[in-house]
């Protein structure tokens, strides 16, 4: 009988051994799987912001480089279209994105903002 439940024990203690070893080898998996996916996205994004920031030294970029402004925040530029040339056409909010990606919600406000309200111009004078 005693025979029996050292037998037990040692099956038992096996059991533990193997389960620790199964869910370390998963989680171990798991961790490199996140870590991979998360230096992607990393690398994605690092590269997509230089990309910004680098496609109007393109070759086919339709604006001159002298007429952006660079705001990053909800609008990527603001084209003075010509105004470098002195003939100021147009003033154009741009969003720059990669073929796959879709505006998220602040940039979509905004768009549907400038499409039917007229945008003001202020000057704002500082006294000291």
């Amino acid at each position: 009988m005693e025979a029996q439940y050292i037998q037990l024990g040692i099956w038992f203690i096996i059991w533990c051994i193997l389960s620790y070893l199964l869910l370390l080898l998963h989680f171990n998996n798991k961790l490199s799987n996140e870590k991979k996916k998360s230096v992607n996205q990393s690398r994605n994004t690092i590269l997509w912001e230089v990309s910004e920031k680098v496609l109007p030294l393109l070759p086919d970029f339709p604006y001159q480089t002298k007429d952006l402004v660079f705001l990053w925040k909800g609008v990527d530029y603001v084209v003075f279209n010509w105004l470098s040339k002195w003939k100021l056409k147009e003033i154009i909010f741009l969003e720059v994105k990669s073929w796959w990606s879709i505006l998220n919600r602040n940039e979509m406000m905004i768009k549907d903002y400038l499409q039917h309200y007229p945008v003001k111009y202020e000057v704002m004078r500082v006294k000291y």
